[in-house]
């Protein structure tokens, strides 16, 4: 069996976490719903703010500060993951590999998720930008603006992003990789 180093300390993290077979999905209604449900569920239960977070067809990226002296996130996007397959596993069902037979996988997310320990002010500003930058890295949109599906708006209105931020002179020769 894998073993996974994760983080054991600090509160807030940066996380990637992509559907089966990297299928465009997350975006579709159903999933957002149950997404979204499955989240306040969890925050209920095992609290934590959302800080930053883009939703994208096969992918998303999302900044969490979890309450001081927990760093358990793997059992709350475990819980998370989980509650999204059961609301819509059925509709988004596939044959998934030997293994994951085995394990009883839903088809919605990978196993795995990766996750970032952010380290200071300048390590969140980058995770902040690249966040709410990458619809316009993936070509989904020209500006950040115009992608419904970030926290890009809640942070325009608190003033620390301008609402014409992405997409123009600004980032050039910035490396968001």
């Amino acid at each position: 069996m894998s073993r996974y180093r994760r983080a054991n300390t600090g509160t807030t993290f940066f996380f990637t976490v992509v559907a089966y077979h990297r299928r465009p999905i997350l975006c579709d209604p159903m999933i957002r719903t149950a997404l979204r449900d499955a989240l306040h569920a969890v925050r209920t239960l095992r609290p934590f703010t959302i800080d930053a977070w883009v939703l994208l067809p096969d992918h998303l990226h999302c900044i969490w500060t979890l309450p001081a002296d927990d760093t358990d996130f793997s059992q709350r996007w475990s819980q998370i993951k989980h509650r999204v397959s059961y609301a819509c596993g059925d509709a988004y069902r596939m044959c998934p590999s030997i293994s994951g037979l085995k394990r009883g996988e839903a088809t919605v997310w990978q196993r795995r998720f990766w996750e970032h320990q952010i380290r200071d002010d300048l390590d969140m500003q980058r995770h902040m930008d690249y966040v709410h930058f990458n619809p316009v890295k993936h070509g989904h949109v020209e500006r950040v603006v115009a992608w419904p599906y970030s926290t890009f708006g809640r942070w325009v209105k608190a003033g620390l992003y301008a609402a014409d931020w992405g997409g123009g002179p600004e980032l050039d020769g910035l490396d968001f990789e």
